[in-house]
């Protein structure tokens, strides 16, 4: 498995946010190779992200690549540039 991790500060409200990522939800989950997405906010004020589980690094830069992850910054209105954490997760607590 392959984690990334996006971390971004927003324009929108929560509420906002959270509107937006329930309409954005469905094309999410016909992304091939994502295994899991977690919707998250943050500690810090308008800070929101996602953790991505991905079933291999080639899933996720494909996405990378694709017109969602395109759209992503816009649909947020995303203050300045997100980061972006990759990591391979090297076992699941649970299978």
């Amino acid at each position: 498995m392959f984690i990334h991790i996006v971390r971004f500060e927003s324009e929108l409200s929560y509420d906002e946010v959270l509107s937006v990522a329930k309409e954005r939800n469905p094309a999410f989950e016909t992304v091939p190779g994502l295994l899991q997405k977690y919707y998250v906010a943050m500690e810090q004020p308008n800070t929101y992200g996602g953790i991505y589980v991905w079933e291999t690094k080639e899933a996720q830069a494909a996405y990378r690549n694709s017109d969602l992850f395109s759209t992503v910054a816009a649909a947020y209105k995303v203050k300045g540039s997100p980061s972006v954490e990759v990591m391979d997760c090297l076992f699941p607590l649970r299978s």
